[in-house]
């Protein structure tokens, strides 16, 4: 197909309420993929990425939120990208292919010639066009993103194999119990409109199977429960596993960044890889400063136009400023996320930590986390309108909303 006619489609899947528990206490005030990674909600990083993509037409959010929580971040970033990007709602989870196949008519009104498919909750670097043309090299009906990660985190992800000369898929394992390899699937596709008849596939034969079984009562009361809904269709066990040796998959490994956005600890060690990254895409985006008529900023630092920062303060490396914060004089902030409306008075310190939404640190205070991004207490999480007062140290905790702290708290979830 010439470049002329060709049409790619971007379908980024956002998921819904029922998921992202982890996320608590983030999530109880907004959709995880609009919470701010680096100054920008979470699915803008993707989104922005595929804006790189030669001849798309059309970004796609497919997830079962309510169509209102996405409706002006939508139309905002429509208009800022000049890409016309829609929010489909699910009426129920399809699971990752089934969303993909349920929206297919709205996904095939531009007849794309490819299809990019990513999940809003991964970071990295979203080589896409670099992707996009290994995927026409090799000729086959999808390419997947692959990283390298160590053999002992492995397993909690799909482990692959590929050939190494041609990179053909060859075999795929979802989070296996033994080791495959240390190959992983990014949850980053590029698929040919061909998928669509794998998904059919997929479903027409569990409808067979279900018309085909004949079980007693008992029987049919065992594998109720194991038995998937014939429009359930999950990409990594129903497609990519089958497909796998059979010439119609390829793998794209980067060498670059790649992390999972899981839990609010992740979500800041994702915040400061996008600052890093903003080195080479936005650097506009990022703060600076030498402690004279603005504040003295240190490695990489965002902080939004309407925050206002005193010039005694110190800020970074890896921090980002939300709209209406409000630093004080002798405040020192390191690799915190700061949201909308937050107050930090006079000499207060906060390091690996995140300050939820109208909550305020009191003169002198410390809030504190180990800095261990994986744990469940590794960095401090203050939900919205905590009140932290003076001279109070707060470590390695999680605050739910509209608390008052005016004793030290350690290693504590403070329902």
């Amino acid at each position: 197909m010439g470049s002329t006619q060709e049409r790619v489609v971007a379908v980024i899947l956002v998921g819904g309420p029922t998921k992202g528990t982890r996320f608590r206490p983030l999530s109880l005030n907004i959709p995880k993929p609009l919470f701010p990674l680096a100054g920008q909600p979470m699915v803008h990083h993707p989104i922005s990425a595929c804006k790189r993509i030669p001849h798309l037409v059309q970004i796609y959010l497919i997830g079962f939120y309510e169509e209102r929580e996405f409706l002006l971040y939508v139309s905002s970033i429509s208009n800022e990208l000049k890409v016309p990007v829609r929010y489909l709602r699910e009426d129920k989870p399809h699971g990752s292919a089934g969303g993909l196949y349920n929206f297919r008519d709205f996904i095939m009104e531009d007849n794309p010639s490819n299809i990019v498919m990513l999940n809003c909750d991964v970071c990295c670097s979203f080589p896409l066009p670099d992707l996009l043309e290994a995927h026409k090299r090799y000729g086959g009906m999808g390419t997947i993103l692959v990283s390298k990660v160590s053999a002992e985190s492995a397993n909690q992800f799909g482990e692959l194999v590929a050939d190494p000369v041609t990179n053909e898929l060859l075999h795929y394992a979802e989070k296996p119990e033994t080791f495959v390899s240390d190959r992983i699937n990014c949850g980053v596709y590029i698929f040919t409109p061909d998928i669509f008849s794998a998904i059919q596939g997929v479903s027409n034969e569990r409808k067979d199977r279900a018309t085909m079984r004949r079980v007693s009562s008992f029987e049919a009361l065992q594998s109720a429960t194991k038995t998937l809904p014939t429009d359930f269709v999950r990409l990594d066990q129903d497609i990519l596993s089958p497909l796998a040796g059979k010439k119609q998959l390829y793998t794209y490994e980067t060498l670059d960044f790649w992390e999972q956005i899981k839990t609010p600890g992740m979500s800041l060690r994702c915040s400061a890889l996008y600052l890093s990254q903003f080195r080479y895409t936005y650097p506009h985006l990022l703060a600076s400063g030498d402690g004279t008529k603005s504040a003295t900023i240190i490695g990489d630092v965002y902080i939004h136009p309407s925050a206002k920062v005193h010039p005694l303060a110190k800020i970074g490396p890896n921090v980002s400023i939300s709209a209406n914060a409000r630093i004080g004089a002798g405040v020192r902030l390191i690799s915190c996320i700061i949201l909308d409306d937050v107050e930090v008075k006079e000499h207060a310190l906060v390091i690996h930590s995140i300050v939820g939404w109208k909550s305020s640190i009191g003169r002198w205070s410390r809030v504190e986390g180990g800095g261990d991004y994986t744990a469940k207490l590794g960095i401090t999480i203050l939900g919205e309108a905590v009140t932290v007062e003076d001279e109070v140290v707060v470590k390695n905790c999680i605050v739910l909303p509209n608390k008052t702290l005016n004793v030290r708290v350690q290693e504590e979830i403070i329902l």
